[in-house]
Protein backbone atom coordinates (compact mmCIF):
# COMPACT_ATOMS: atom_id res chain seq x y z
CA UNK A 1 0.00 0.00 0.00
CA UNK A 2 1.47 3.31 -1.08
CA UNK A 3 0.71 6.24 1.23
CA UNK A 4 1.59 9.80 0.30
CA UNK A 5 1.71 13.04 2.25
CA UNK A 6 1.98 16.36 0.45
CA UNK A 7 3.17 19.41 2.36
CA UNK A 8 2.30 22.31 0.09
CA UNK A 9 2.37 26.06 -0.06
CA UNK A 10 2.56 28.55 -2.90
CA UNK A 11 6.35 28.20 -3.31
CA UNK A 12 6.97 24.47 -3.10
CA UNK A 13 5.54 21.05 -2.41
CA UNK A 14 7.25 18.24 -0.53
CA UNK A 15 5.89 14.83 -1.47
CA UNK A 16 6.56 12.07 1.03
CA UNK A 17 5.93 8.53 -0.21
CA UNK A 18 5.74 5.63 2.22
CA UNK A 19 5.66 2.15 0.74
CA UNK A 20 6.69 -1.10 2.42
CA UNK A 21 8.34 0.84 5.24
CA UNK A 22 10.53 2.86 2.86
CA UNK A 23 10.25 6.64 2.81
CA UNK A 24 11.05 8.89 -0.11
CA UNK A 25 10.80 12.66 -0.38
CA UNK A 26 10.55 14.70 -3.57
CA UNK A 27 10.46 18.49 -3.74
CA UNK A 28 8.64 20.36 -6.46
CA UNK A 29 9.28 24.06 -6.88
CA UNK A 30 6.34 26.11 -8.08
CA UNK A 31 6.54 28.82 -10.66
CA UNK A 32 3.61 30.76 -9.20
CA UNK A 33 4.51 34.43 -9.08
CA UNK A 34 3.87 36.68 -6.13
CA UNK A 35 1.08 39.16 -6.81
CA UNK A 36 2.61 42.59 -6.25
CA UNK A 37 1.38 44.96 -8.92
CA UNK A 38 2.85 48.42 -9.17
CA UNK A 39 0.82 51.50 -9.86
CA UNK A 40 -2.65 52.37 -8.76
CA UNK A 41 -1.62 55.69 -7.27
CA UNK A 42 -3.42 58.89 -8.03
CA UNK A 43 -2.38 62.49 -8.38
CA UNK A 44 -2.54 65.32 -5.87
CA UNK A 45 -5.33 66.88 -7.86
CA UNK A 46 -8.73 65.86 -6.56
CA UNK A 47 -10.51 63.88 -9.26
CA UNK A 48 -7.29 63.60 -11.28
CA UNK A 49 -6.38 60.60 -13.43
CA UNK A 50 -5.78 57.25 -11.76
CA UNK A 51 -3.57 54.37 -12.84
CA UNK A 52 -5.54 51.21 -13.46
CA UNK A 53 -4.24 47.82 -12.40
CA UNK A 54 -5.47 44.90 -14.44
CA UNK A 55 -6.18 42.40 -11.64
CA UNK A 56 -7.80 39.97 -14.04
CA UNK A 57 -4.56 39.52 -16.00
CA UNK A 58 -2.64 38.68 -12.83
CA UNK A 59 -5.36 36.30 -11.64
CA UNK A 60 -5.58 34.50 -14.99
CA UNK A 61 -1.81 34.06 -15.09
CA UNK A 62 -1.80 32.80 -11.49
CA UNK A 63 -4.57 30.30 -12.31
CA UNK A 64 -2.53 28.91 -15.23
CA UNK A 65 0.58 28.72 -13.06
CA UNK A 66 -1.30 26.82 -10.33
CA UNK A 67 -2.65 24.39 -12.95
CA UNK A 68 0.91 23.66 -14.13
CA UNK A 69 2.10 23.30 -10.52
CA UNK A 70 -0.68 20.83 -9.69
CA UNK A 71 -0.01 18.85 -12.87
CA UNK A 72 3.59 18.29 -11.71
CA UNK A 73 2.32 17.11 -8.32
CA UNK A 74 -0.27 14.70 -9.74
CA UNK A 75 2.49 12.93 -11.66
CA UNK A 76 3.99 11.79 -8.32
CA UNK A 77 0.72 10.65 -6.75
CA UNK A 78 -1.02 8.85 -9.61
CA UNK A 79 -0.43 5.35 -8.17
CA UNK A 80 -1.08 6.18 -4.50
CA UNK A 81 -3.58 4.36 -2.32
CA UNK A 82 -3.95 7.12 0.28
CA UNK A 83 -3.11 10.82 0.09
CA UNK A 84 -3.07 13.51 2.76
CA UNK A 85 -2.48 17.14 1.82
CA UNK A 86 -1.27 19.52 4.51
CA UNK A 87 0.35 22.91 4.82
CA UNK A 88 0.03 26.43 6.18
CA UNK A 89 -1.95 28.12 3.42
CA UNK A 90 -4.96 27.65 1.15
CA UNK A 91 -2.92 26.01 -1.60
CA UNK A 92 -3.71 22.59 -0.13
CA UNK A 93 -7.43 23.28 -0.45
CA UNK A 94 -6.91 24.32 -4.08
CA UNK A 95 -5.02 21.09 -4.82
CA UNK A 96 -7.74 19.04 -3.12
CA UNK A 97 -10.46 20.70 -5.20
CA UNK A 98 -8.42 20.11 -8.36
CA UNK A 99 -8.00 16.39 -7.58
CA UNK A 100 -11.70 16.01 -6.82
CA UNK A 101 -12.66 17.90 -9.99
CA UNK A 102 -10.38 15.75 -12.19
CA UNK A 103 -11.89 12.47 -10.96
CA UNK A 104 -8.87 10.70 -12.47
CA UNK A 105 -7.58 9.35 -9.20
CA UNK A 106 -9.30 6.79 -7.03
CA UNK A 107 -7.58 6.92 -3.68
CA UNK A 108 -8.85 4.90 -0.76
CA UNK A 109 -8.59 8.12 1.23
CA UNK A 110 -7.93 11.75 0.37
CA UNK A 111 -7.75 14.31 3.17
CA UNK A 112 -6.69 17.90 3.78
CA UNK A 113 -5.16 19.02 7.08
CA UNK A 114 -3.76 22.33 8.30
CA UNK A 115 -0.16 22.45 9.50
CA UNK A 116 2.44 25.11 10.13
CA UNK A 117 5.64 25.55 8.20
CA UNK A 118 7.81 22.55 8.96
CA UNK A 119 11.35 21.41 8.33
CA UNK A 120 11.92 18.45 6.04
CA UNK A 121 12.40 16.05 8.99
CA UNK A 122 9.24 17.37 10.65
CA UNK A 123 7.28 16.85 7.42
CA UNK A 124 8.41 13.22 7.22
CA UNK A 125 7.56 12.66 10.89
CA UNK A 126 4.14 14.33 10.43
CA UNK A 127 3.25 11.98 7.56
CA UNK A 128 4.54 8.92 9.43
CA UNK A 129 2.51 9.86 12.54
CA UNK A 130 -0.59 10.64 10.47
CA UNK A 131 -0.68 7.20 8.89
CA UNK A 132 0.32 5.43 12.12
CA UNK A 133 -2.78 6.85 13.82
CA UNK A 134 -5.10 5.69 11.00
Amino acid sequence: MKKIGIWIDKREAKIISIESGNERIDTIESEVEEFRPLGGSGTRVKGGPQDVIQDSKFLERETRQFADYFKKITFFIKDADAVVIFGPAQTGDKLYKELVAQKLYTFESLAVEKADSLTENQVIAWVRDYYASR
